[in-house]
């Protein structure tokens, strides 16, 4: 066509869509809405994706370099910009096999001998200026409440030099060492306000008062309190003993080098020699060649030996599959309202064709329709996109927890995004295009319908569509076919595109139920079945919406019956369990209080079980290892490649653990007190469920009760323990010395899976050479307590630590049924949507029957019920194809998630449970009942009875 010709078709369709208003808003909006997500999302990522020059300050404030040393006597490989822990640590201590003495380089024996900020300052040119980077350990601070947990640090936020890595947003910054910044988080959270005043768990003799809330521009949920340096961290009591003695809270600095000064590539990875990681401002603003890089070369080497293609990723295949599904239902939900453009505008393009125009110039106008309100569409939800983005920024950041770096607005990818709604609309315009340039000129003169049956050709093709889409969507997920992203994307789409092609084949199927109808449904079937070429975009339309709702429903079923079977219960339901935690003797010191406030708080407990842990030696809540004790099945039931001394290499260890089903076992326990725990028999009842008088009195006897068959055998189960280990003065870490020992021991069946998890007296583990410490309590009431009463008792424990210590087993708690029926409703009304267009389609077309029906005497109310089941006769048919459609998406999806799950070692339990289909038979049901009906009450009530009598033309 000439390009005038399509000047004129595109004027048309300007002024239809102006005159059909309604019609075209809804075109435009249901074009605009993915073109606003995707606007949104683009402009968003764009926004948070940081230019090198925003790193850098989020990295380093206004310092030339940020310098750390993560492990003395280590070399380092790291990125030109390390941020997201793009380094590698590399230690002799590690490397050494049966005690033998690490070998260091010359480089790092210095940075062993010499202290890390003299070493630093020997290294970086001279005249350079380290400032601390103080990050403490997490403790508690007090609140409204009670007590808050937050971390720590230090800084002198008066110094220029932080700005951009942490930022005063309000108030001003400390002066004196009895003023403190926090966060905005810790205010949120404590209820306290600038002027306040808070205490630092063991520092309470010296309060601090809150001057200003910072900000760290790359973490805003961030919870800290920054006090001036010196004046907090190195006076806290130890408040995180696993830091252990080489973890030295002042090892990362600021630094500022002299005027003219650089820290470049070569200078970066010589400090790397000795085991500094350095961000140098330099190097991430110019960055070196890959090929000089040496840890972008080992991790192509690793990459190299099991790296996965992009399109094969999990999380690719489905966003993939749900951005392309997405627009077929929105090409599909489209389509129909350009068919009621091109229905009754008939005579006009039988007009156009009368005056010599030919098909493509029929086509070109129903096809300006879909470029007019495309790009109209397209710019709408552009704009709108764009705006929201900027309207909602701070909440958008606030959510995302990071700044923005700038607002970005990328032309290429707006572009795009226009193209899209673009093809959108004209994919959504094709049939109808087509079906308009077929039709009769002196039938759409005449307003005569020129009736052609379904073409057999025509659903032999969308059958074996359907079927060879199906297998390549479901076979692709399985078994790696090609691209997993397009086998899925492409076999989703071919199927239901399968699917819309068998439709009118289907729709007079459907037509042969009309003979057991009454004479409302069987007339609006035998319109249906009669006008195919308008029922079948409408029933393709609400397909789509259905097949949307069943495969979104499907695949969150799935993911929650995954969930579902993989829950590990703490104890058995209804069960109180407070725990004092691990290596924390704050919380131990506290327990008689805390038992004390819970029973207070709750009533009707019953019988409360005390637990404690079982010790190999030593103190473990004073820091210093004490040595570890492990419950082990019996030799022959043990992997091989778990053995300490196993000579075994990698290829190996992967071909054992694939194909021996001694590793390929599935433990899942919830005990919140470790493997071996000291009680009695309340202990058994209470946390176990285990009521047996026999187990009741081994346990009395001095025998431990064994709940797992695996570990138990001959009356016996093993128990390693290893002796505690020092590192010798080169840094060098002997062979821990492991001894092995049986216990009687008698096997109880508990009512929560429990493996390697047994149960001793403390007498017990005494006579064994043990020792035990508190560890917590545990109550099973007649019915679990309410969650006011369970609050109650949070509250009240809060006065006594910031920890939460206290849970209460209400068994596996489901969040998808609740998604899972918005989305369901979400569908429904996008389906009635397409309905209501179809059955408004229906209504013009059926004119003619209806004077004729009122000219012979029918009812007025006659109009109202044939709309009611024209609607609900479209609806039935869609839901029905859809629920066949939406199975494919979902099924295909869920194997890819359970292919992508494996490991080496992964049981065939745990394998099937991350590929489980679960269809949610309750919710498919309704939609199919309640949709049909739903649309088939809506348009009957929204109809007019009164009828208007036409003149017959023709």
């Amino acid at each position: 066509m000439k390009p005038s010709a399509w000047r004129l078709a595109l004027r048309i369709a300007r002024r239809d869509a102006l005159r059909a208003k309604g019609r075209s808003a809804l075109v435009v909006a249901m074009v605009a809405l993915p073109v606003l997500g995707v606007t949104g999302a683009d402009v968003f990522f764009r926004s948070a994706t940081l230019e090198p020059s925003e790193r850098v300050v989020r990295t380093m404030g206004r310092a030339d370099a940020h310098l750390e040393m993560p492990d003395r006597g280590a070399s380092i490989l790291q990125a030109p910009d390390p941020g997201d822990q793009s380094y590698r640590v590399l230690s002799p201590k590690y490397e050494t096999k049966d005690g033998a003495a690490p070998q260091y380089t010359p480089a790092q024996q210095r940075a062993r001998d010499t202290e890390p900020a003299r070493l630093a300052q020997q290294l970086l040119p001279p005249g350079s200026t380290l400032v601390p980077h103080v990050e403490g350990p997490q403790t508690a601070a007090s609140s409204t409440e009670g007590l808050l947990t937050t971390r720590t640090g230090e800084a002198d936020l008066t110094d220029p030099v932080w700005r951009g890595l942490v930022d005063v947003v309000e108030g001003s910054a400390p002066v004196n060492d009895q003023q403190a910044a926090v966060t905005r988080e810790f205010l949120n959270r404590s209820g306290l306000r600038i002027g306040d005043r808070t205490t630092v768990r063991g520092l309470e003799s010296n309060p601090f008062t809150i001057t200003a809330v910072v900000e760290y521009p790359g973490d805003l949920k961030s919870t800290e309190i920054l006090a001036r340096p010196g004046t907090l961290v190195g006076k806290l009591p130890n408040a995180n003993p696993n830091m252990g003695s080489d973890s030295n809270p002042v090892d990362r600095w600021l630094v500022k080098l002299p005027a003219g000064a650089a820290l470049d590539w070569a200078k970066v990875t010589e400090l790397n020699g000795y085991g500094f990681l350095v961000a140098s401002r330099t190097v991430v603003l110019d960055p070196p060649p890959r090929a000089q890089v040496p840890y972008y070369t080992e991790l192509d080497r690793i990459r190299g030996a099991s790296g996965t293609a992009l399109l094969d990723r999990t999380s690719v295949v489905i966003l993939g599959t749900v951005v392309g599904m997405a627009l077929l239902e929105i090409v599909l939900l489209a389509g129909p309202a350009f068919a009621v453009g091109a229905r009754r505008s008939r005579r006009q393009l039988g007009l156009l064709a009368a005056a010599g125009g030919d098909r493509a110039n029929v086509r070109a106008v129903v096809l300006g329709g879909g470029i007019v309100l495309g790009l109209t569409g397209a710019a709408v939800g552009l704009g709108l996109g764009i705006g929201l983005v900027a309207l909602l920024r701070t909440q958008a950041e606030e959510y995302s927890g990071a700044r923005f770096g700038h607002f970005n607005l990328q032309p290429l990818d707006l572009l795009g995004v226009l193209l899209v709604g673009l093809v959108t609309g004209l994919l959504a315009a094709i049939v109808p295009a087509v079906q308009a340039s077929r039709q009769d000129v002196v039938s759409a003169l005449t307003g005569r319908d020129s009736l052609k049956p379904p073409s057999r050709k025509l659903a032999l093709l969308g059958l074996l569509m359907l079927a060879g889409g199906a297998a390549l969507a479901l076979v692709g997920a399985t078994s790696g076919f090609s691209s997993r992203t397009l086998a899925v994307l492409g076999g989703s789409l071919i199927a239901e595109l399968g699917m819309v092609a068998l439709t009118p084949y289907l729709v007079g199927l459907f037509g042969k139920l009309g003979r057991w109808l009454s004479l409302g449904p069987r007339l609006a079937l035998r319109d249906s079945v009669r006008h195919r070429g308008r029922t079948a975009p409408a029933v393709a339309a609400v397909m789509a919406a259905v097949a949307g709702s069943v495969a979104v429903n499907v695949f969150l079923a799935s993911y929650d019956e995954q969930y579902r079977r993989e829950y590990a219960a703490a104890g058995p339901a209804g069960a109180v369990i407070l725990n004092s935690g691990f290596g924390n003797t704050t919380e131990a010191k506290l327990l008689p209080q805390m038992r004390d406030t819970v029973e207070r708080s709750i009533p009707g407990l019953g019988p409360r079980a005390d637990v404690s842990h079982v010790d190999l030696k030593g103190d473990c809540q004073s820091g210093s290892y004490c040595g570890y004790i492990q419950v082990m099945p019996p030799k022959e039931r043990r992997c091989p490649v778990f053995d300490r001394d196993s000579p075994a290499g990698p290829d190996e260890i992967k071909r054992v653990m694939n194909t021996d089903p001694r590793c390929q076992i599935h433990e899942r326990g919830g005990s919140q007190y470790g493997d071996l725990a000291a009680g009695d028999a309340t202990l058994l009842r209470n946390l176990y469920g285990v009521t047996d008088p026999a187990a009741v009195q081994a346990l009395a006897a001095g025998k431990a009760v064994v709940f797992d068959p695996r570990y138990y055998k001959d009356g016996k189960v093993a128990l390693r323990y290893t002796e505690p280990v020092a590192a010798s003065a080169d840094g060098s870490a002997p062979k821990p010395k492991e001894t092995e020992t049986e216990v009687d021991a008698v096997l109880a069946p508990s009512v929560l899976p429990a493996p390697g998890q047994i149960v001793i007296t403390p007498d017990t583990a005494t006579r064994l050479g043990f020792s035990t410490r508190p560890a917590g309590s545990v109550w099973l009431p007649a019915a679990a307590p309410s969650d006011g009463d369970q609050q109650k008792a949070d509250g009240a424990l809060a006065k006594l630590t910031d920890r939460t210590v206290l849970d209460v087993e209400r068994g596996y708690q489901s969040k998808a049924g609740l998604v899972g029926l918005g989305l369901a409703g979400f569908a429904a009304l996008v389906a009635l949507g397409a309905a209501g267009i179809a059955t408004g389609l229906a209504a013009a077309d059926s004119q003619r029957d209806l004077t004729t029906l009122a000219a012979v005497g029918a009812e007025p109310r006659i109009r109202r019920t044939l709309s009611g089941f024209q609607c609900g006769v479209i609806a039935a048919m869609g839901t029905l194809l859809g629920v066949i459609s939406g199975v494919v998406p979902a099924v295909a999806l869920r194997k890819v998630q359970g292919l992508a799950a494996g490991y080496p070692g992964i049981s065939p339990e745990e394998l099937a449970n991350k590929g489980a289909v679960v269809f949610p038979w309750a919710t498919i049901g309704t939609t199919v009942v309640v949709l049909p009906l739903l649309a088939a009450g809506l348009a009957a009530l929204l109809t007019r009875s009164r009828i208007s009598l036409l003149r017959r033309t023709g």
